[in-house]
């Protein structure tokens, strides 16, 4: 009986203890979530907050810019002087200036073939263009057919030179430099780029040089990408949604009101002269075009962009390469803002409206505020206000400013309005890959100078059929990625508590966007899927 009531009272005891300790942790917890947390949060919403605000006037604005340009119908021949080139009996084709054509490349196997045909079907005077290929790759055998593909069309009579370096310092940046140093290229008044996998039609010069020749404050003419392949899976759906944007909205806008955008790296072509006054390709960051498009409009040079002129290009279809893509268009803007900042703001070329359009619009509110808030806002603050209700987010923040940010993208691309909901999901989920890449351009850390040329495929049914052939070899070790898919798991965590005890109804988001995370953790998206 004695020891009955002996260990009776020593459980008590423990039991006893360990209320105590437990509710000596809630206390302490609790004083902690008064005093830190919930004022933090609310910080931390409110910034979120001013910076949604600063998305939404700056997509409004560009927005009401493309409307009023379509209503009253200022094309770019009623901007610019356009006069189509004539033949002249007496002057022959030296009344065509003489063009460089430069297409740069690395281990290009699916594409090259497409892309050397395409620029050596130009229709301008033999006489006057000159293709130049810049191969950088690093594989002897398709080193061996591009040069084969060269003399090929050399025997034809095309005016085509084929060069290669000894490395492959700058990247894309280098191999253009280097390719400009030729004695023939420096004869040349104009210089267009092609990537690799873009097929210009055969007027693209006669639809773009005229712009350059008779107007000379012009120093760059940009077209607009068509994709080939958009159809090959949701996720080259999405990205189209996303590039038709781009180029319908932020490339139009500041085409018609201040005279600059960013150069898209191809389908451009270049007055040599500003090139040259600009300072020329800079390998100081991983978008070398944006940094010559920034110099050169420094100089008080303009640009022009033709929304009716497209190239034909692939989009990539494989995550993987995506994602390389989307770190360098990420990182790069970020770390290019941070170098140039102190020489917008000191320079006397351009006015300080101009100034404040670049540094404010185009970088800090484009490049940098538009990652962070799609991660931090919608993937961060509220999952975290379901646990931390004493947090409102007010109504506007979350439905009326997301709603009208998300139908304005939408708009560019009607025909996939009906998949905006998957492109609000997938968006948030890249939104947290190029976020890390936009603190790695600021804070130049490890990675910021990293070049992964994106993998392309080639025509759509070789890319599927190559796909069936890998998908045997695709191990799912290789395809996961563990942030995204810890990043879905917390999600679907916070979508069931909010279910269970919530009272904002946040869980419906939730759990899609915990899907989607969790999807593409898993790598179950783009062309590259394994059967099993």
């Amino acid at each position: 009986m004695e020891k009955l009531f002996t260990m009776g009272f020593i459980t008590e005891f423990f039991v006893g203890a360990q209320y105590d300790i437990a509710g000596q942790l809630m206390l302490i917890w609790g004083q902690i979530r008064a005093s830190l947390v919930v004022p933090f949060l609310t910080i931390f919403m409110y910034i979120n907050l001013v910076m949604s605000i600063m998305l939404f006037t700056e997509k409004v604005y560009m927005a009401i810019v493309v409307a009023f340009n379509m209503l009253f119908g200022r094309k770019p021949e009623k901007r610019y002087k356009f006069e189509p080139f004539e033949d002249d009996v007496e002057l022959g084709n030296s009344v065509y200036p003489l063009v460089l054509v430069q297409v740069p490349m690395f281990n290009e196997r699916e594409v090259y073939q497409l892309s050397i045909g395409a620029a050596c079907g130009l229709s301008w005077p033999s006489d006057r263009i000159v293709i130049q290929v810049l191969d950088d790759s690093t594989d002897p055998l398709v080193k061996g057919m591009v040069e084969m593909e060269c003399n090929s069309w050399k025997s034809k009579g095309v005016n085509i030179h084929y060069q290669v370096r000894d490395n492959r310092k700058g990247y894309k940046a280098g191999a253009l430099k280097e390719g400009l140093k030729h004695d023939y290229a420096k004869q040349c008044e104009y210089v267009a780029i092609f990537d690799a996998d873009f097929q210009p039609e055969p007027d693209f010069l006669n639809q773009t040089i005229p712009f350059l020749h008779h107007n000379p404050e012009l120093a760059l003419v940009q077209a607009r990408w068509q994709f080939v392949n958009s159809n090959d899976c949701l996720m080259t759906r999405m990205q189209e949604m996303s590039l038709d944007y781009h180029f319908k909205v932020e490339q139009e806008s500041g085409s018609i009101t201040y005279a600059f955008f960013g150069f898209n790296g191809t389908a451009g072509v270049w007055r040599m002269a500003a090139l040259d006054e600009a300072g020329g390709w800079k390998d100081r960051t991983t978008v070398e075009d944006m940094d010559l498009a920034v110099r050169a409009s420094l100089k008080g040079w303009k640009f022009l962009y033709i929304g009716s002129l497209r190239v034909k290009n692939e989009l990539p279809s494989v995550l993987k390469a995506y994602r390389y893509q989307q770190h360098r268009w990420s990182c790069g803007p970020a770390n290019l803002f941070r170098k140039m900042t102190i020489e917008i703001m000191k320079n006397k070329r351009v006015n300080w409206w101009k100034k404040l359009y670049v540094l404010y619009s185009f970088f800090f509110v484009r490049k940098i505020v538009a990652h962070i808030v799609t991660f931090t806002l919608y993937c961060v603050v509220i999952p975290v206000t379901v646990l931390i209700p004493e947090v409102i987010i007010p109504r506007w923040g979350t439905i009326y400013i997301p709603t009208v940010i998300t139908l304005l993208n939408a708009v560019g691309t009607p025909r996939s309005f009906y998949l905006v909901v998957f492109w609000v999901l997938f968006e948030n989920v890249m939104s947290l890959h190029r976020t890390k890449a936009t603190f790695i351009g600021l804070f130049e850390t490890q990675r910021v100078n990293e070049w992964v040329v994106t993998e392309k495929q080639g025509d759509a049914s070789k890319a599927k059929a190559a796909t069936q052939r890998s998908q045997s070899r695709f191990r799912i070790g290789e395809r996961i990625l563990m942030l995204e898919l810890c990043f879905g798991i917390v999600l679907l965590g916070c979508a069931c508590y909010d279910l269970a005890y919530g009272k904002y109804h946040y869980y419906v988001y939730l759990y899609l966007q915990a899907i989607a995370f969790i999807t593409m953790g898993c790598g179950y998206i783009g062309t590259q899927v394994p059967s099993s």
